[in-house]
């Protein structure tokens, strides 16, 4: 039996677009979940076996939920990353224009994307929570209010019965959101072109601490694609560093980077290894097995010599 997928619903969420670009994972049906927490201790606690969630967007930075849940309240590895360009529009029911809307629902990532635009022509207007885009704009459809607008994508204007008010209307064209598949166990193959991703915890917070840290990547020249501090909810000023870099722990390069931060840091959480997505990754992963297959031929050649 295929595995079952857990996601952020309800059904018009770019998480949802995002998920059925995956076609492996489409079947069973995928289960549309209220909350990213919902969805990652469905996961946790065995409801499900994959949960799918966004992690991080081009504009505002880190889902701190999805961070914060991987990172102290679930034991979760991720498998894959999914990036896929993000178009928000300003949604209401069919006759409502921009002169009538006061209050502006949506998910807060989604409300922080579009800051300006909302300042600009929305001033006096208040903004309320949702759990995710289509949650706005499904509470909205069923609500009814003539004076709400919700930021949402189109598809959710499609499947609840809203017309699109303004377009486009987050505050940078290049808005791509990152999103990944998480599971119990198992850690994905490597494939040449990977992401590693880890929590580390200092031992002791003294000067230089973030250095030693850095200089274990630097040394051994693996390239870091995202480092961000986080609370770790011990007491005030007690900070965690989460990174991305490139690179699978089936590599013995990455090994022994990860050897030498337990050994020396204290506390390291790993949160996967896995096949990094975006732009030219699979021209990448294409020029890293060449690579490698020639290397290979390389060392043999030499070893054929040996008597």
């Amino acid at each position: 039996m295929a595995p079952r997928i857990a996601y952020l619903g309800p059904p018009g969420t770019f998480t949802e677009q995002a998920l059925r670009t995956q076609d492996d994972l489409l079947h069973p049906e995928p289960l549309p979940l209220d909350s990213i927490p919902d969805v990652l201790w469905a996961v946790a606690d065995g409801d499900v076996e994959l949960g799918f969630v966004p992690i991080e967007n081009a504009i505002e930075g880190s889902v701190n939920v999805t961070l914060d849940s991987l990172a102290f309240d679930t034991d979760l590895l991720i498998q894959r990353e999914v990036v896929m360009e993000v178009t928000l529009h300003l949604l209401g029911l069919p006759g409502t224009v921009l002169g009538d809307v006061t209050q502006v629902v949506s998910i807060p990532v989604a409300l922080a994307q579009c800051r300006n635009f909302l300042r600009k022509n929305l001033p006096d207007a208040t903004t309320l929570p949702a759990n995710s885009t289509a949650e706005a704009a499904r509470m909205l459809g069923e609500s009814g209010e003539a004076t709400q607008a919700a930021i949402a994508p189109a598809r959710a204007g499609e499947l609840y019965g809203l017309t699109v008010i303004a377009a486009e209307v987050e505050d940078h064209p290049e808005n791509k959101t990152r999103f990944v598949v998480v599971a119990r166990e198992g850690v994905a193959a490597a494939t040449g072109h990977d992401k590693t991703s880890l929590v580390i915890y200092q031992r002791h917070d003294s000067p230089g601490s973030l250095l030693a840290i850095l200089q274990e990547f630097a040394a051994r020249s693996i390239n870091l694609t995202k480092l961000e501090s986080r609370p770790t909810k011990q007491g005030l000023g007690d900070y965690c560093f989460l990174v991305d870099f490139e690179g699978h722990i089936d590599n013995e390069v990455v090994a022994d980077c990860l050897r030498e931060l337990k050994m020396t840091q204290g506390e390291v959480k790993f949160l996967g290894s896995y096949p990094a997505d975006g732009d030219g990754a699979g021209q990448a992963r294409r020029e890293t097995a060449q690579a490698y297959q020639q290397a290979e031929a390389w060392v043999r050649s030499i070893r054929r010599q040996v008597r």
